[in-house]
């Protein structure tokens, strides 16, 4: 019985491992400036531009929904748009979750890019100094 029970805890255990995403090393990343920011009612939208590595010129548009009473968490989604630079468009939509921290918001959300990518996607945007600096972590490459 302790026999099969190790082995399924080392079967558990390197499955774990072998299917773990290592989030020391993004495949790419940028800068984004903050271009506006539009508040409404338990939400703010955010749009932003800028350069990422492996993907061009970005815009994106992102709606912050309110999860609690003092706005440090909650839930987000908007869409991006990316010109590569031998002018490929590429879209993808936005869904996922943020933390706040004084001026500081962490976004975490899972892209579906067009041509078949997938990413981790984790922005750190700085409120008053008008910029987020992006992470993405690739799950699936492009078809």
């Amino acid at each position: 019985m302790k026999k099969l029970f190790f082995t399924l805890t080392l079967i558990a255990l390197s499955t774990f491992i072998s299917y773990s995403q290592d989030l020391s090393n993004p495949q790419g990343g940028g800068r984004l400036n903050i271009e506006s920011i539009t508040p409404g009612d338990g939400y703010s939208k955010m749009n932003f531009q800028g350069d990422i590595a492996g993907y061009g010129r970005v815009f994106a548009s992102i709606k912050l929904s309110s999860g609690n009473s003092s706005k440090t968490s909650g839930t987000l989604s908007g869409q991006a748009r990316t010109i590569l630079h031998d002018g490929t468009f590429l879209s993808s939509p936005l869904n996922g979750s943020w933390k706040r921290s004084g001026v500081t918001i962490r976004f975490y959300f899972i892209d579906d890019v067009s041509n078949g990518a997938m990413n981790f996607v984790i922005w750190d945007v700085d409120i008053l100094g008008e910029v987020a600096f992006v992470k993405y972590y690739e799950l699936h490459s492009s078809n």
